[in-house]
């Protein structure tokens, strides 16, 4: 993946294809301590056309913002120059622009979610909504449903058939490497966690209830798969020790593709990993490493003892050219087998670059 250093402002929103092409969200903001009300945030769009050697701005739809206001717009890529940026608000009104020609045109929309698909087709990104009360914001929301994003036009459609994982499931927005698709939520007999796999792009799902020792509700689990083994890590409020923000109460690892799980590691008062940013990193042979608030962990057993690791912590994600790290503010790294990565630049200060 090119470097683009010199990008304007900072990078807030990074995806890819799965052809290499990919989106970038600037912005660059100009404030006064003196008189913040004066201060404003001119947001940019950044494109790489698939095997492209650079980066190149392209036009936002985005307007320019009070810096007072923050910049909170989101991007999700659909697909080879595909791609819908979503304004800062939740709710169903929410503005959006899609394109289709790689930012060279954008068409505005919004967040409402119209119509049902029986699958989710390739390219889209699975999320949720507010099914009840229809259109409440997340705070308000007393039961959500899934629905996919289209790489077609950018709409929100609900998904026909969904697993039974409690009130508030939990996608992943990506499919694995293997095409599994993952969702996380409750078993709705016993309230333990439980994730859900699809095999045939969400036209049917198997639930599997996870062999955790907590007795509160969780928040999610985050699910990656490896060459050899699924990882399940756990996440909540920890009992005992320092309190943190990203509490992972367990990691359980499954070699059969998540028919059967097994807990590798339960989280103590003190001994590390205790938390997890973003999903653990599946590597061969019992590799698996964990990005931790304030370090990075590796283990060689699947999970049941871990070592620090030298490189600090960082946040990752999944994408369709594989798992995605983001360490300081304008670096990051790409891995397809959780072992090699393959490092970029985008958008780095005179101090950075």
């Amino acid at each position: 993946m090119p470097s683009a250093p010199g990008l304007p402002g900072w990078a807030h929103g990074l995806g890819f294809a799965r052809d290499g092409s990919g989106f970038a969200l600037l912005a660059a903001c100009v404030s006064d301590p003196a008189a913040p009300e004066s201060g404003f945030c001119r947001q940019h769009v950044a494109v790489r056309d698939a095997g492209a050697e650079e980066w190149v701005l392209r036009r936002s739809p985005l307007p320019e913002i009070p810096a007072t206001d923050g910049v909170s717009a989101t991007l999700l890529v659909l697909g080879p120059g595909r791609a819908l940026v979503e304004e800062g608000s939740a709710g169903p009104g929410g503005r959006t622009w899609f394109t289709r020609d790689g930012g060279r045109s954008w068409r505005a929309g919004d967040r409402r979610t119209v119509g049902t698909v029986p699958e989710i087709p390739a390219g889209a990104v699975l999320a949720t909504d507010c099914a009840a009360p229809a259109g409440a914001l997340p705070d308000a929301c007393e039961r959500e449903r899934l629905v996919v994003v289209s790489p077609q036009d950018g709409r929100r459609r609900a998904l026909a058939r969904v697993p039974l994982l409690g009130a508030h499931p939990r996608p992943a927005e990506q499919p694995e490497p293997d095409g599994s698709w993952w969702v996380s939520g409750t078993d709705p007999l016993s309230g333990r966690p439980a994730v859900a796999v699809s095999r045939d792009g969400g036209r049917g799902w198997t639930v599997g209830r996870l062999p955790s020792t907590a007795t509160g509700p969780g928040r999610y689990t985050a699910v990656a798969v490896g060459q050899d083994a699924v990882y399940a890590a756990e996440m909540g409020e920890l009992t005992g020790g320092a309190p943190v923000k990203n509490g992972m109460r367990a990691l359980h690892r499954s070699s059969d593709g998540g028919r059967s799980w097994h807990r590798m590691w339960t989280t103590g008062p003190v001994e590390e990993p205790r938390t997890l940013m973003g999903l653990p990193v599946p590597g061969p042979g019992g590799r698996v490493e964990i990005a931790g608030e304030l370090s990075g962990y590796g283990s060689v057993d699947g999970g049941r003892t871990f070592t620090e690791l030298k490189d600090g912590t960082h946040y990752v994600r999944r994408t369709p050219l594989g798992l995605l790290r983001e360490g300081s503010r304008c670096r990051y790294a790409l891995t397809a087998d959780g072992v090699r990565w393959s490092e970029f630049r985008l958008a780095c200060g005179e101090e950075e670059s």
